[in-house]
């Protein structure tokens, strides 16, 4: 399910690329943001909380809380709710403080 409207995020969807997400290729839009790509490919847990280990989702879309942390391009504890996707991106799930799932 793609998000089509937000309170206060503006979607700016361009062309149809390719990205991906822990080994496996995922199509987005360019301009999309990457938790909102992989919302819509039907991913729903981004990561795990550190100390239960309770999965996180995408919560608040604007980059105040730490539910959508994860490894981009070899950077950890990018905050993929407010990073835009890009063509290629290689973006894994991460444990605790940015060990790779």
């Amino acid at each position: 399910m793609r998000i089509e409207k937000h309170p206060i995020l503006e979607f700016r969807r361009n062309k149809k690329i390719t990205f991906t997400f822990n080994g496996e290729k995922i199509e987005g839009y360019e301009g999309e943001t990457i938790a909102a790509a992989l919302h819509a490919a039907g991913v729903k847990v981004l990561g795990k909380s550190l100390f239960m280990h309770r999965p996180r989702g995408f919560y608040c879309a604007i980059g105040n809380c730490s539910s959508c942390l994860m490894e981009v391009n070899g950077v950890a504890n990018v905050k993929t709710c407010v990073t835009d996707l890009e063509e290629g991106m290689v973006i894994e799930t991460q444990e605790g403080k940015g060990e790779i799932v």
